[in-house]
């Protein structure tokens, strides 16, 4: 990885960011689009000193984890502890215990960790009936040579471990599933047919010699490779009838948990059903500016069986350098394993820019790398988002999220502050 990011260099940045108030962008084949939101840079950038930085979700997490920063305990592992305040509350329905689970119905978890002054890292993906994987990912970074562990084999080593084996569902989360299952079809993970991607129509292939378009992007249907959808299922499925599927304890859909009552990374579609795409990310850095970072996640609501998200893969859904500092991600997570998000901070901040205006700068270059016509609105809006989060082994930190709404917690000492995210796009 070159130590400067490849798209766009502090100078260029600060120069977008002047601009963008009077200007909208360029972006590529798809014309205009809205003016970016670029504000100047928090007070986060200019603080010094031990902190830590969460997600939005995560208040208690970093003033557990600062505490315990206080007491000597090393950066990735107050991370860990601090974590498992969110992967043991039920009512937090995308991290730990009571996550929303695949389309099966089966609550598959995702975490990785990484220690800054080892440059170790451990992980697991897809694990079952273990409500802590951020400490199951931590053994593995202690007493292993590998860096990742999933589906069963992670499981077994939970198991060695001596970690104890529950089921992760609550009645929440079970019946958020019956409410899904019932409602299949607009919400699920598979590509419509006209949504799929021909690699041998010139509509997919680069126009731009550096990569850096697409001439015309449209989708298209195969006529015999691909199944057609039903309307309420995939082809050949008999979807269940809501009388065979177990109810919701509140009834129907939108009784019982107030949308109001939701956190931002949990919504509710048409039919009343929950979606989440949330996660809890936390970096820390220490007094003696050693870090250490964590991500966990029950990942992707309704994912296809053995999705793996950005959550558990170093230098995506986390990464931090000793040299430099620690950040991490949430929100759609194939858009930041296919940038290399986290690691991708990490070396913007090496080059010179600050942890707000490089999760800025990771938040641009997510939007300018999607070609696919079906994550923008008619007004070239994404219609998806993902939140940064960094701190700098000084102690200088920000967040950023592509749209505006993402939140981080902070603690720098004393009582946790939730800090709103810088944003692109209104």
């Amino acid at each position: 990885m070159n130590n400067h990011p490849p798209t766009i260099d502090r100078r260029h940045f600060l120069a977008l960011a002047a601009a963008a108030a009077a200007t909208a962008q360029a972006r590529g084949a798809r014309g205009a689009a809205s003016s970016p939101s670029i504000q100047p840079a928090p007070t986060g950038d200019s603080h010094r000193g031990p902190c830590v930085i969460a997600s939005g979700n995560g208040m208690e997490t970093v003033e557990l984890a600062f505490d315990l920063l206080t007491k000597g305990t090393r950066p990735v592992e107050a991370c860990v502890r601090g974590v498992a305040l969110v992967e043991d509350n039920p009512n937090d329905m995308s991290v730990g215990l009571g996550g929303l689970p695949n389309e099966e119905g089966i609550i598959e978890l995702d975490s990785a960790c990484m220690d800054g002054p080892l440059h170790k890292a451990g992980s697991v993906g897809a694990l079952q009936n273990i409500k802590n994987p951020a400490a199951v990912a931590l053994e593995v970074l202690r007493r292993t040579d590998h860096v990742m562990l999933v589906g069963e084999g992670a499981l077994k080593f939970a198991r060695r471990m001596g970690f104890k084996e529950q089921d992760l569902h609550t009645e929440k989360s079970r019946a958020a599933w019956a409410r899904w299952r019932a409602n299949l079809n607009p919400n699920d993970k598979w590509l419509d047919t006209d949504q799929i991607i021909n690699f041998n129509e010139p509509a997919w292939q680069s126009s731009d010699a550096q990569g850096g378009g697409l001439s015309s992007p449209r989708f298209y249907s195969l006529p015999l490779a691909t199944p057609e959808k039903g309307p309420r299922g995939r082809a050949g499925e008999r979807v269940p009838s809501s009388s065979s599927l177990p109810r919701a304890p509140w009834g129907r859909a939108g009784e019982g948990v107030p949308s109001s009552s939701l956190p931002p990374h949990i919504t509710r579609d048409s039919h009343g059903v929950l979606h989440t795409t949330g996660t809890i990310h936390c970096s820390a850095t220490n007094a003696n500016q050693d870090v250490g970072c964590c991500t966990t996640t029950s990942g992707l609501a309704w994912k296809l069986p053995g999705r793996v998200g950005d959550s558990p893969i170093i230098g995506a859904g986390l990464y931090c350098d000793n040299a430099v500092g620690s950040a991490g991600a949430t929100g759609r997570g194939e858009s930041v394993i296919q940038t290399v998000g986290s690691a991708w901070i990490i070396s913007a901040m090496e080059g010179g820019m600050t942890p707000t205006e490089a999760c800025l700068a990771a938040c641009k270059r997510i939007v300018d790398r999607t070609r696919e016509p079906r994550f923008f609105d008619d007004n070239n809006r994404p219609r998806f988002s993902v939140t940064y989060y960094a701190v700098r082994k000084d102690g200088a930190y920000g967040s950023a999220s592509i749209l505006k709404g993402g939140q981080a917690a902070v603690c720098a000492g004393g009582k946790a502050v939730r800090l709103q995210s810088e944003f692109l796009y209104e």
